[in-house]
Parts: structure tokens; C-alpha cells; sequence
């Protein structure tokens, strides 16, 4: 698992539309919120994914992009995002290597059952490409604003 105070791993991949994102680009311009989550279309991930979308403006007038990252493919993304209005991007991640670079993909325990999956995480990247806020095991509700909060102390 990351800590705050290393470099961000970097990585591309392909939003909704299917155009790559390099997040390496947003170095030396944004920070660069990452919200992993496991899967679109279900009740706490859309929670969390139109909250971010809710308050986007605001990441924006501090100075960050939001990506939120699961291992659906680009047409679920596009469905999800069209089906409920979510305004940041979303990123396909359906072999799993910024999943792994970032220690989110996990062995879960589901109802007795073990297996592997994405633990909800949220990470803030700065400027300079390096980890400002890591937080793994996120509760969904209100944790937008969480990050929010984090990101005017990043700045102040």
C-alpha cells in the first residue's frame, strides 16, 4: 500500500469515450484526485461517483481533476456517466495495473466468500506528482467533501 510523501505511480488509461489519459500530463498544472471504486451501477459506488460529480466545480476552482477508476470497460463507463449525469471522468482499468501500482486491488471477504477486488480508495496527487492524501477502506457518504477539505489544506 501507497503512503503520502511518495511518488505517484503513473499510468494511462482509456475514460468512457475511449481516448487515454495520461495522468503524467496533469504534472506541473493540477492536482490529480484518483477515487477507486469496485463497480458502476451500484448504490455506493454511483453515491460516490455523483458526489464527486456534485462538487467538481469546486475541485476545480482549487486547482484538480477528478478520475474515478474501476475495472469496467469504456462502455459501462459511458453508460454509467450518461445513466446518471456523472461529470468527471471515469477511467477503464480492465486489466488491473493501476489497481495493482496502487495497492487497491485486494483479497475481500463477500458475504463468507474470499476473493479479490478493488478496496474503495482515495488518493491526492499534487503538482509535483507526489502522493498528498492516501486513504484505503473509504466510506462513501460525505467523503467527497472529505477530500474537498483536504485539498483547501493542500493549498493553504
Amino acid at each position: 500500500m501507497l503512503k503520502e510523501g511518495q511518488a505517484a505511480p503513473m499510468f494511462v488509461l482509456p475514460d468512457a469515450d475511449m481516448e487515454n489519459v495520461d495522468i503524467a500530463q496533469y504534472q506541473g498544472k493540477n492536482h490529480v484526485i484518483l477515487f477507486f471504486y469496485p463497480r458502476d451501477d451500484t448504490p455506493t459506488c454511483t453515491l460516490e461517483a455523483t458526489d464527486f460529480s456534485d462538487h467538481e466545480d469546486e475541485f476545480s476552482r482549487h486547482g484538480c481533476i477528478v478520475f474515478g477508476i474501476s475495472r469496467d470497460d469504456c462502455i459501462k463507463h459511458a453508460e454509467f456517466r450518461d445513466k446518471h449525469g456523472i461529470s468527471v471522468g471515469l477511467l477503464s482499468d480492465s486489466e488491473g495495473v493501476a489497481c495493482k501500482q496502487y495497492g487497491v486491488w485486494q483479497l475481500k471477504e463477500v458475504d463468507g466468500v474470499k476473493k479479490h477486488g478493488i478496496v474503495r480508495s482515495t488518493f491526492i496527487i499534487d503538482k509535483q506528482g507526489v502522493l498528498r492524501f492516501v486513504l484505503y477502506g473509504v466510506n462513501a457518504k460525505g467523503h467527497a467533501l472529505e477530500v474537498l477539505r483536504a485539498v483547501k489544506e493542500l493549498n493553504s
